[in-house]
């Protein structure tokens, strides 16, 4: 009779396959991240705010001082003296003098009278008969075609999305000026001095400076001077196009360097991936996790510890199998027993032999009961041995209740049982006691049903260092050579001659070696030489580390 173990869902070959994408969700990441801390770093760059403010207080004062020198020389050379005595400023020497003082300086000058009236603008030209020619300067032609504008058109569009840039007052050009037009040419009137910063149609800035025009302290007038910020706005636009050309050039350098980052992450990683998904598709055949242990981060140990994990699955799984084949043997002996008895029981009528026969029956069903509990004990000792809280546990107390369990319940003609300890303790050891009892008694049951009548076992205790150190002797015949690494395997079937068949299962060693491992110990078996060569019995030693 083959045992059935349980089915798994075998999964779908489509659930859960990584797919295979040109960019992946890792590398898009990367990616916005690296890009969006140089957009954040550039956009710092390209406000130049204090920048711009520097530029345009620089030209102010230059237009500053360039206005009281023309301030001064209007008021000494365009002055005249009216019937009453009162000084004024000449309409027909102020303006071809304003006109001659701003032509290389490509500035715009007007002249107000104290009253507020315009008296002279370096642009208009007064005929006679009061006829006004004025002179407009034209924008240069557009030498760049489309493209150019193109790429103004969107500079413009980056620099509105900065913070923090100013608004600033249209200028509107009037044919009737006024000085009330202008707050600093009202000023200037009063005898002080101002400045603005406009913004004209064109969206160019526009820089005003009104000073007064005074003799002998009198203000005659106000004398305006507006300029257009165009150097100032083209400096300022060359530094933001030399960032944004180091920005182009940091953009393709951070692209591929991430796409190189993200490239040294993702590929082992979708190669890991897709690798784990073979071994979840196909769990009974050996795959091949891919190799990174030569890379020293955590894709290395994740490479690592994949094939360690898959390789403790084969192992668990080659185990599976192995412990299914031994258990179907093993129970398949006492079922062949039991059916051939009940097949035998039921063709016979002699009384005598039927009860022979129930007798076997009997043996085989209390066999059967001993190594499904077993099975079931060593199936489910992983789960338990994970799950089960440590405690300290005075080794030395334990051995000695064990050694007065058998003392109490022995009788005439079994072996006696002494436990020695060698030196002081504490003999105290972390683990799970219902375990480690379970462990010392099949141990002291073999050494029972070993040793002879009138025999002798033994239980010594000591310690050394870190390690706690259990002997258990018996007066048996030992155990065969060919049987010292083969005792604790499963169903190992050597016993002692005369004992029924079927009274063990073949398990207890194989837990009890399991258990001690859980426990961070190790077991072993040696057989006992007296001094002439021969064997005199078997020893166990069980090594547990010491509680700390």
């Amino acid at each position: 009779m083959a045992l059935r173990l349980p089915r798994l869902a075998r999964p779908r070959a489509h659930d859960s396959v990584p797919r295979h994408r040109l960019i992946s969700p890792l590398t898009r990441r990367i990616l916005y991240i690296n890009i969006a801390a140089l957009l954040v770093l550039v956009a710092g760059l390209l406000y130049l705010g204090r920048y711009q403010d520097n530029l345009i207080e620089a030209e102010l004062q230059s237009m500053r001082t360039q206005a009281e020198i023309f301030a001064g020389a209007l008021g000494q050379g365009a002055h005249g003296t009216l019937s009453d005595g009162t000084t004024v400023l000449r309409r027909g020497a102020a303006s071809p003098m304003l006109r001659r003082l701003v032509q290389p300086t490509r500035l715009r000058a007007r002249l107000f009278t104290p009253e507020g009236l315009l008296l002279a603008d370096s642009r208009a030209l007064f005929a006679p008969g009061s006829a006004t020619v004025r002179v407009i300067s034209l924008p240069p032609p557009d030498e760049g075609g489309q493209i150019t504008r193109l790429v103004f058109d969107i500079y413009e569009w980056i620099v509105s999305l900065l913070p923090g840039r100013r608004v600033l007052e249209p200028y509107v050009e009037r044919l009737d000026l006024h000085a009330r037009d202008f707050p600093e040419a009202v000023k200037a009137l009063a005898g002080g001095t101002d400045s603005a910063v406009r913004i004209d149609d064109t969206g160019a800035l526009l820089l005003s400076v009104a000073v007064p025009v005074q003799r002998f302290k009198q203000v005659l007038g106000g004398l305006l001077l507006t300029g257009q910020g165009n150097a100032i706005d083209e400096a300022v636009r060359e530094v933001r196009f030399d960032i944004l050309k180091v920005f182009g050039l940091a953009l393709a350098v951070t692209v591929l360097l991430s796409l190189y980052l993200a490239g040294s992450i993702v590929r082992p990683l979708r190669l890991l991936a897709a690798a784990a998904n073979r071994v979840r598709l196909a769990p009974g055949r050996e795959q091949t996790i891919p190799d990174f242990a030569g890379r020293d981060d955590e894709i290395g140990a994740l490479a690592t510890d994949l094939q360690a994990m898959t390789a403790a699955l084969w192992l668990r799984l080659n185990a599976i199998e192995s412990f299914a084949a031994d258990v179907a043997h093993e129970i398949k002996n006492p079922l062949t027993s039991l059916r051939s008895a009940v097949e035998t029981a039921a063709r016979i009528d002699d009384p005598a032999q039927q009860r022979q026969l129930m007798d076997i029956i009997l043996d085989d069903v209390q066999r059967l009961d001993r190594l499904i509990s077993d099975i079931s004990d060593a199936s489910r000792l992983d789960t338990e041995l994970a799950r089960e809280e440590h405690e300290p546990i005075a080794l030395d107390r334990l051995l000695a209740a064990l050694g007065e369990v058998h003392r109490a319940t022995g009788s005439d003609g079994k072996p006696e049982v002494a436990v020695t300890v060698e030196q002081p303790g504490p003999y105290r050891v972390a683990g799970i006691e219902s375990r480690l009892v379970q462990v010392f008694q099949n141990l002291l049951s073999n050494a029972f049903s070993f040793s002879p009548a009138g025999g002798k076992v033994a239980i010594d205790l000591r310690r050394n260092g870190d390690a706690i150190i259990a002997t258990i002797d018996d007066d048996g015949p030992g155990i065969p050579e060919s049987g010292l690494d083969r005792v604790f395997d499963r169903f190992y079937s050597e016993r002692p001659e005369g004992e029924r068949f079927g009274t063990h299962s073949g398990l207890g060693l194989s837990i009890s070696r399991q258990i001690i491992e859980a426990h961070g110990g190790r077991i072993s078996a040696e057989n006992r030489v007296a001094a002439d060569g021969g064997i005199k019995g078997a020893r166990f030693i069980v090594h547990l580390p010491a509680a700390p």
